[in-house]
């Protein structure tokens, strides 16, 4: 009948209107109004001095000056602060959120969650640098891409894409452990024992009293012995392999005993020893192979940040765009409600004056029942993305200001007429060059080869020179309690001061000195056989993994280029078929005005 082919027709006219609206996001975006957005004009946050998540300077760890315990000292990180940023409330008008793309972006990067956490790893890769200057191995650092924001990877209402990195979210690339994307990192740092760069000084205190029983009938019936210790050592490795160690002991001893010369008896002694090896173990490369490793994995650091910063905005712009969607999709669901309400209503009158049969009624209900389910799901839909939307850039949704606000987009979606045209290859050389995954990649293959090299010196036999000076002393009083047979005349032995014995020490009076050379020869060498061809194997699967990764990028780019053209051929054919729609509807329109007895309803009703 008439009134049913009219009304298909402006089903159709509809859909095509909403499919062209509906069309790919991201062609371009302009100010003008959205659906339920009071004005037209893109509302700018002014600038606020808030900055989110602020960091202490974890570069250098605490000296000694001008705090003398400083480096005993614990230090707090702050708790983080989980309120939100003033911006919010700046964007805030009459209960509502109003948002432009800038805004999103600009909150984003002020509260975002996954960027926050993302920011700790640049202070932990810091630390490994103060670990390695120290002789210690690094523990590793994070270069994976923190995937928390609902919604921004494809778990809300619309697809988003997601980021990688080359380290995973469990295991960096800078530390050791099982490996990420088929790759294994077992080997790096490997190679000979670093001493510790960090100075060492020990010290023992020590008073002891002893009394002994007499063990023959010459000895004295008991034995009082009193001894007071003060050892002190001080050890040091540098960036060669030398180790330096100096010890200086002290001990003061008094005895009842009959039988020896001195009482007190001071006995002080040092020692200096140099250790150098000649073969394992010699060298910059091998001994400062951590400090090299945490400085590259301080530069993964920072490239992952930025890789993680582009994945965030990349997700919350999709987030933005599902939101002008989802209320595009009301608006065309509260139409399609109401021209299936006005076809309802013009059929009960039709069917009043039986012009029409009473089946039709029911299929009109049918219909209205339909796209009341519709809309709901559209209302809801939008309810949520209104959600993603306020998580993804806010630190906290307790906020009673913005748990009730209404997200309301102020940019729409524009196609530009034409795309600018660049040589495909230009676009791959560009890209291979800023992509943050090659540049980790690259990054870890630097590391990869210090350990390879750091490994062949281990597999040498260690060879170490050392040489030592010494010297002792040996002062005091003459022992008043000396009377068995071959005790000193009384006053026969002159009195020695502390001062003087020390002076001992270095005078040459009783020097300790000598080289030599220590030689340790694994017979087999199967440990550092494996290490050192293993580490060869990874550096060569890391090769592998790069080359596989620019070939991906490059075809990820190529790609892309055909994604633009097959979407812009979309947007054109749904430019066609809403074209056709609008022509088919004002045919519809002419014949409904020409027929002898024409409907009282029309789709001119419908708003498109």
């Amino acid at each position: 009948m008439l009134r049913s082919t009219l009304t298909s027709a402006c089903r159709r006219a509809a859909a095509l209107i909403v499919a062209g609206v509906m069309v790919p996001s991201g062609w371009g975006q302009d100010a003008s109004q959205v659906p339920n957005a009071p004005s037209s004009q893109t509302q700018k946050a002014a600038p606020t001095t808030a900055q989110p998540f602020v960091l202490k300077d974890y570069a250098q760890p605490r000296s000694h000056f001008p705090n003398p315990i400083g480096p005993y000292t614990q230090r707090t990180v702050a708790p983080p602060s989980l309120a939100n940023t003033a911006r919010i409330e700046q964007l805030m008008r009459e209960g509502k959120l109003y948002l432009s793309m800038n805004d999103a972006v600009a909150l984003a990067l002020e509260n975002n969650l996954d960027i926050a956490i993302a920011r700790y790893n640049l202070n932990i890769a810091d630390t490994d640098i103060w670990r390695a200057n120290a002789g210690q191995a690094t523990r590793g650092v994070n270069t994976g891409v923190v995937q928390g924001t609902p919604g921004g990877t494809g778990t809300g209402v619309g697809s988003t894409s997601t980021g990688g990195g080359a380290g995973g979210t469990t295991a960096g690339t800078g530390g050791a452990g099982a490996g990420t994307s088929g790759l294994v990192t077992s080997t790096t740092g490997v190679g000979a024992a670093i001493p510790s760069f960090d100075p060492f000084l020990t010290g023992t205190v020590q008073i002891d009293r002893n009394r002994t029983l007499p063990t023959n009938v010459f000895a004295d019936p008991f034995t009082d012995t009193n001894t007071t210790t003060a050892n002190f050592s001080y050890q040091q490795g540098f960036h060669l392999g030398t180790n330096l160690t100096v010890g200086f002991n002290n001990s003061r001893t008094t005895s009842s005993s009959s039988f020896l010369d001195r009482s007190p008896l001071l006995t002080p002694s040092f020692r200096a020893t140099v250790n150098q090896p000649l073969l394992s173990g010699f060298g910059l490369l091998p001994n400062t192979r951590f400090i090299r490793i945490a400085k590259n994995n301080r530069a993964i650091s920072d490239v992952a940040f930025r890789l993680q910063v582009i994945t965030t905005v990349n997700q919350v712009q999709n987030i933005y765009w599902d939101l002008v969607n989802a209320y595009e999709n009301v608006k065309v669901q509260q139409d399609s409600l109401a021209l299936a309400q006005k076809t309802l209503s013009d059929n009960q009158k039709q069917v009043e004056i039986g012009t029409l049969a009473p089946i039709e009624v029911v299929r009109a209900r049918s219909v209205v029942a339909t796209n009341q389910q519709s809309l709901i799901v559209a209302q809801t839909n939008l309810q949520l993305q209104q959600l993603l939307t306020k998580n993804a850039l806010s630190r906290t949704l307790v906020d009673p200001v913005l748990a009730d606000a209404e997200v309301i987009p102020t940019d729409t979606m524009s196609v530009p007429e034409n795309e600018p045209v660049v040589p495909t290859q230009d676009l791959v050389n560009e890209a291979l060059s800023r992509r943050a995954e090659l540049a980790e990649a690259r990054i870890d293959l630097t590391n990869r080869d210090i350990t390879t090299r750091s490994a062949k010196n281990a597999l040498l036999p260690t060879v170490n020179l050392f040489a030592y000076y010494g010297g002792s002393g040996l002062g005091g009083d003459q022992n008043v309690n000396c009377t068995q047979q071959g005790c000193p005349p009384p006053n026969s032995i002159p009195s020695t001061g502390y001062g003087d014995t020390l002076n001992q020490l270095v005078n040459s009076t009783a020097p300790d000195k000598g080289v030599g050379l220590q030689l340790a020869i694994p017979i087999r060498n199967r440990s550092a056989q494996a290490d050192q061809v293993r580490s060869q194997l990874e550096y060569r699967q890391a090769q592998m993994r790069l080359q596989q990764q620019e070939n991906q990028i490059r075809i990820e780019v190529r790609n892309a280029q055909f994604s633009v053209q097959q979407n812009r051929a979309s947007v054109e054919a749904a430019r066609a078929a809403v074209e056709l729609g609008k022509q088919s509807l004002d045919a519809e329109q002419k014949n409904m005005h020409s027929a002898p007895q024409p409907p009282r309803s029309s789709c001119k009703t419908i708003a498109i």
